[in-house]
């Protein structure tokens, strides 16, 4: 007995010093892509299909750092244009919402309130660059950005180096008989634009006084031209608030950051 003791404390220690000298890669604290070249063009689009909604990941609301946020009932008719990002490292290998591992290789994507899953066509309005993705997660929750993308995708359209980009996102239906290359190359006329033309708007209202009141406000913090623009719907007139044409993302995001500080309307980065 007191052999076999010595044998068990024995085999213990060996276990211990071969657990201290193998080496421990431990987690990246930050994000960013791979330390090596993929070509992502052999990388094919997700191709939509018809799936019935994740088990995961769909409340009807949600909250996130103290804010409140909603998931859409359906993603019929969506579409939406505003500043995407991309995660990477980080987080690969890890659950997403819809508790799919997040494969930054893979064509998806993380959404605030699409459903998931939900296919998206993606088109960078600066080069005009289209890949078709699958939202599996969800986010991107730093303010001013509408869509986070894989490495993969984001790197197809060539916007991992800058680190975000100018694109227009369009929910598609999986129920027509078409492949993802057919998907991807819809509405290439309307969608492309080379020089896509960034504003921030502050406000809507109905009436023009509250609008322009709102406008003089917001001039005293931004050199840059305040407008109010007068917009049609069902035949009544709305008066939005604007900030523009802005630089770039960067100004955009120190211009929401710094409304936002103010309370000052709420601020919603457009592409025009």
């Amino acid at each position: 007995m007191k052999n076999c003791s010595k044998l068990l404390s024995l085999i213990f220690s060996l276990w211990l010093t071969g657990c201290a000298t193998t080496p421990v890669k431990p987690p990246p604290i930050k994000d960013g892509p791979l330390d090596y070249e993929v070509d992502v063009s052999t990388i094919p689009d997700a191709s939509p299909k018809e799936e019935p909604r994740s088990r995961y990941g769909n409340p009807a609301s949600y909250q996130v750092n103290g804010r409140s946020y909603s998931t859409l009932s359906s993603s019929k008719n969506y579409r939406e244009r505003g500043i995407a990002s991309w995660y990477g490292t980080k987080f690969h290998g890890q659950y997403t919402s819809s508790r799919e591992p997040y494969n930054m290789l893979a064509m998806t994507a993380a959404h605030k309130s699409l459903p998931l899953p939900t296919y998206v066509r993606v088109t960078n309005l600066e080069n005009g660059r289209q890949v078709v993705v699958k939202v599996n997660d969800r986010g991107p929750f730093e303010a001013n950005r509408i869509i986070d993308l894989s490495y993969a995708a984001a790197k197809k359209l060539g916007i991992t180096q800058r680190g975000t980009g100018l694109v227009e996102v369009v929910a598609l239906d999986p129920s027509k008989a078409e492949t993802a290359g057919q998907y991807a190359s819809q509405e290439v006329s309307q969608t492309k634009q080379t020089h896509p033309t960034l504003y921030m708007q502050i406000g809507s209202f109905s009436q023009l006084t509250n609008a322009e009141q709102l406008a003089q406000r917001v001039r005293l913090l931004t050199t840059r031209t305040v407008r109010v623009k007068t917009v049609q719907q069902a035949e009544k007139s709305f008066y939005r608030v604007q900030i523009g044409p802005l630089t770039n993302v960067a100004e955009s995001d120190v211009l929401h950051q710094k409304l936002s500080s103010e309370k000052l309307g709420r601020p919603l980065t457009l592409i025009e």
